[in-house]
Order: C-alpha cells, then structure tokens, then sequence
C-alpha cells in the first residue's frame, strides 16, 4: 500500500469484486484488492474494508474467512451479498437459507429512513440481487434499513461502528442508486484519492517495464478489446516492435474479415497478417460435444497457428518476441482467476497453454484489469473511431461458443414451474447452458413460455424471467417462443461444429444484425448473440436463439426489450433460412445467466 490510504476490498471470489474496486475509484478514492486471508495487522492503514460476495455458503466448513480483528481496526467496514452473511455471522448473528433464491432485480423496502447508507433511495428502489442465503438475525448493535419481499434483512448497519450490510448489489449498474449507496460510504473514509485521467499513459509505463526490450506478437480479431491493446502496444513500442495476427478461423461472422481489414486500412494499421486457418479450426472440433473441450480446442489452436505463423516469419520467443493478447478482467475472473472464484468458463485467452507462457512471462496483456467500458474509454483516449470503439463484443472463439452440441437430448419432465399466471403453454428444451448464479456455476435447462402473440415482450414476461429461475432450481435461463404460439413437439439432432452449422448461425446472425442497425438499436444494445440450438420440429432441424442484452461492463447485463416490430421481422426472416424451425428470445439476465450460453 505504500504512502497510499486505501479502501481495501477483501475478495471472497464474488464474481463482482473487481467491479467494487472500480467503482470506489469511479468515487475518487483509490482502492486495492486483498485476500481475505491478510492479517487485520496489515490491514491497520486502511480507510476502510468492503467484504466482497463469494459462490460460498458461511456456514460450510471450507468457506472463506477474514480476519475477524478487522472489526477492532476502527474503520469502516461494508459487507456486500456473501461479505454481509460474513459479518453477520462474524458479530454473532444468525444466516440460513433463503426460502426463495433471489437472482437479477428485486425490489427493497427502506427501514428506519435507510439509515446512512441508503437514505437516498426515497421509501424503495430496484436492487441487484444473486443469493441463496440470508442474515437470520441480526448481530447486537445493528439495526434494520432495507426489507425485500424475500429477504426481510436486506440492509442493515450499526452507525456507531460505522458497520454497514447489504445482501443486493450497489456495485452494478442495475441496482438503482448503487453509486449513492457506494458514495455515502466512500465519503466515511479518508482515502487517497484517485482518478483516471492520464490512464493510458500509466499503462503505457507498464507496457515498457514488462517489455523492456523484447517485440510482441498480437492475436487481433477486430474486436473492441485486442483493437484496443493492438494500437495501444503500437503507440508504446512502436509499430517496428508489434506484429498482428489476424486468424480467420471459419467462425467469424458475415464478412467479418473484410470489414476487419477495411477498419485497419483507414487506421493506418498495416502491421497486420491475415491467416486464413478455418479448415484448421474445423478439424480440430470435429466430434467434440462438450462446452469447456471445445474452447480447449480452440484455444489450442489459435496458438498452434500462432506458433506456424510466427515461425514462418521468425517470430519466436528464442528471438525475443512475447505474446500478446486483449484479455480483459471477465475472461480472467469468469476462469477462476482469483482465489475464492467460482469457476464459471474457460476463456479461450486462460487455456493451459496460455497459463504455462504467463507463469513464465511470456505473455503480455495491457488490459487485463479492466473492464468493457474502460476499455472503451481507453480507446477514445487513444483517438480510435467511435463506431469502432462502439462495435458489439464477440467471444475470442467466435461461433464456436455459440453452436451448441450434445450427444443425445437432456430431458426431464416437471410439472409446475413456479408461476400461476402464465396462460400459456411451455416446453423444457432438451438442451442445458451455462449460468452463474449466488457467484457460482450452474449448468442447467432453459424453459421457453409460448404466448398469444410470440413477438410482444410484456413486462409480466420479464417478471416471469426472474420468478422462474428464483423458484425452481432446475432453470437459469426463460426464453419466449417468438416464430409459434403453440407448443411444439422438439425433435433432437445430435452433432458437433460443422461448416454448415456455422454457415447456417452465420446468417442468422446477420439478419439480427441488419434489423437491429435499421431500427436504430445498435448502440443501445451493448451485445446481441445469436445462438444455435440442436434440435427443431423435424429430423436435422435446429432452433435460434436470439439473445440481446443492456450491460457496461459484462459482469452483469439485463436482457434487451426489443419492439415488437423489430423482433417480428428479425423472426420471419431468419425462420426462411432453410434448416431453422423455431426462433426463440432469451428473456434472462446475468444473473442467473450468462450473456452466452457456453
């Protein structure tokens, strides 16, 4: 910590704490991140404590701790989600489960004014929940500031101590005067302060003692975040120290590489090489079903590329060259990347391979402590264009992550699914995808609702995205049938990655594209995958999945409420493409979902 007063935030792997961090230093107020493990001695200079959430439970014996000296500091001290359960154990309350989990958007109740933190909020506000565990009873001392329908101890604190929890999250966007809640309690410690003016200089000194003298050699894909550290390494090193690699790996999408070369042109980017490797990308999918094996493979070979490319042009490690790469903080945390973190997915940037070349320092990534919109910032500060700046994120392994496959169906039959107003029908797809739910990992089934009028998205249908997941555990993800409003009987084909699947997802993706520009959506949309499903009506049919979202940062998002027009002509054409039998939208928010489905 150094001559620094700091706002430290104790990381018990919630999936969300790098995001506090940055959001104390959005206030002003330079922050650090520790294990919760440091000793309450080395912690005796600090302005004040955040105990971040974690996948955990308190009450399991290999949960995470902190110091519980922490509280004899006299600093201040806020318990978030996990950090709440914490300290409310910690002091000699009670935590239990929930008798409903709470996941995305739920509205609290203030309780004697909202006390110090919350006393903005008016008489309620919309929070960001994720738990499956609750503060029983409250801690001596401590008394009540916020109820939910849920959770009748959403917020407390003990304003002697300068204690305060709350079980939602204030730290992401969606919660409604979360910055407010974080300020009132950034303004109780005298933090150093800090802002973000001059960033990209101080990362370019970090760029210099990390290279020093060696090259780099940079995997681009056009995207928003290897752009970014591609132009950042150039204006640092030097475009002579810098060679880009453009792989085509046959899961891009529509004409993405000629856009891509076209963006770098009118930059003045000509340190570039274009591969093309999709007959490569192809092979080595071939027959693999399972999530993490196919980012393992693709992520394998995006190096083995590297490595033909690079030797083919005497770019080796042995001659002083590094690799380098746009990961950003999600891709490192989503993999277990902090101690305590559960592990979400791999990211094609975090296969072992890549780990072996960062344990020996082989391996530079500029931004990997930031989020999208810091990113996006960065490279205004950089001068990129701002439709550049703009573009929608796209996973590292492009399609590939979103062209499901399986074997065979995944079916179970249930008979309720925790809603009495739905009028209705609805079907369990026979396919499982990735959720994150109390800052863990789930695994588990979409149920899709079937209404009178498929394309009209109702606020009760959002309502239902919520209540489902919250109630019955089987589900992380609702999705709306928008091309039938009748059930359907779902006829399985079982397979992998093909060249025709992609070419197939490829053009769904571009009709969603084409609505989305013409309706003037694209920059209110902060992503918009579009995913392939195995199965269809009939034999060799496959589903659409069209999935936008409203996010800034990727650790949270909240499922985008397209017009019904929109949604309708988006359905109608993708429904002409031949092989496609059913267009469903994902009305779910991370979390309990993730924004891809792998």
């Amino acid at each position: 910590m150094a001559d620094k007063r700091s706002i430290i935030i104790l990381d018990f792997g919630g999936q969300y704490a790098h995001l506090i961090a940055r959001r104390v230093r959005s206030l002003g107020a330079y922050s650090e991140i520790r294990d919760p493990s440091v000793s309450a001695k080395d912690l005796k200079d600090a302005a004040g404590i955040i105990l971040s959430g974690g996948p955990q439970s308190v009450y399991d014996t290999a949960s995470p701790v902190a110091d519980a000296k922490i509280f004899s500091l006299g600093v201040p001290v806020l318990g978030i989600c996990y950090g709440l359960q914490w300290m409310a154990k910690t002091l000699g309350g009670t935590v239990s489960p929930g008798k409903v989990k709470e996941y995305g958007h739920t509205e609290i109740k203030a309780v004697n004014g909202g006390g110090i933190l919350l006393k903005d909020i008016g008489d309620h506000c919309t929070v960001w929940m994720s738990h499956g565990d609750e503060a029983a009873k409250l801690p001596d001392g401590f008394q009540l500031t916020a109820t939910s329908e849920s959770c009748a101890n959403a917020a407390f604190e003990d304003p002697r101590r300068k204690f305060f929890a709350v079980q939602f999250h204030p730290e992401v966007t969606h919660t409604e005067h979360g910055s407010e809640i974080l300020r009132r309690f950034v303004e109780l410690c005298p933090a150093t302060p800090w802002s973000v003016e001059g960033y990209a200089k101080r990362i370019g000194d970090e760029i210099a003692e990390q290279v020093q003298d060696r090259r780099v050699f940079m995997l681009v894909s056009g995207g928003v975040d290897s752009t970014v550290a591609f132009v950042l390494l150039n204006e640092v090193l030097g475009a002579h120290r810098v060679q880009g690699l453009l792989v085509d790996t046959g899961l891009m999408r529509k004409d993405e590489i000629a856009e891509i070369r076209a963006a770098f042109d009118r930059l003045g980017v000509t340190n570039v090489r274009i591969e093309d490797a999709s007959a490569e990308f192809f092979h080595a999918l071939e027959g693999i079903l399972d999530p993490e094996e196919k980012r393992r493979a693709i992520g394998d070979t995006f190096l083995a590329v590297q490595k033909r490319v690079s030797e083919d042009m005497g770019l080796t490690t042995s001659d002083g060259w590094m690799l380098g790469q746009g990961t950003i903080y999600p891709d490192t945390i989503e993999t277990k990347g902090t101690k305590h973190a559960d592990h979400i997915k791999t990211h094609h940037n975090r296969v072992p391979a890549i780990q072996e070349m960062l344990k020996k320092g082989l391996v530079i990534e500029p931004l990997k402590e930031l989020y999208k919109d810091e990113v996006r910032a960065l490279g205004e500060e950089l001068g990129l264009p701002h439709e550049l700046v703009q573009r929608h994120p796209f996973p590292g392994p492009g399609l590939g992550v979103r062209i499901l496959c399986a074997a065979k169906p995944d079916t179970f039959v249930v008979d309720d699914v925790g809603i009495k107003r739905w009028g209705g029908g609805w079907a369990v797809l026979p396919v499982k995808s990735v959720g994150v739910q109390g800052d863990g990992r789930t695994y588990r089934h979409a149920l899709a609702l079937f209404g009178k009028e498929p394309c009209t998205l109702t606020e009760q249908l959002l309502r239902f995205a919520i209540e489902i997941p919250n109630r019955r555990r089987e589900f992380n993800r609702v999705l709306l049938c928008t091309s039938s409003a009748e059930v359907r009987p779902f006829v399985f084909s079982p397979g992998a990655i093909t060249k025709e699947r992609a070419d197939l997802l490829r053009e769904a993706d571009a009709i969603a594209t084409e609505e989305m520009c013409l309706a003037g959506l694209y920059e209110r949309i902060w992503q918009f995958p579009v995913v392939l499903l195995p199965f269809g009506e009939k034999p060799g049919g496959q589903s659409v999945v069209l999935r936008p979202v409203e996010s800034q940062e990727a650790m949270t998002a909240r499922a985008a409420a397209l017009p019904a027009g929109v949604l309708e002509r988006m359905t109608q054409r993708i429904m002409k493409l031949s092989g496609v039998d059913f267009v469903f939208y994902d009305l779910t928010s991370k979390p309990p979902a993730t924004i891809e489905w792998e």
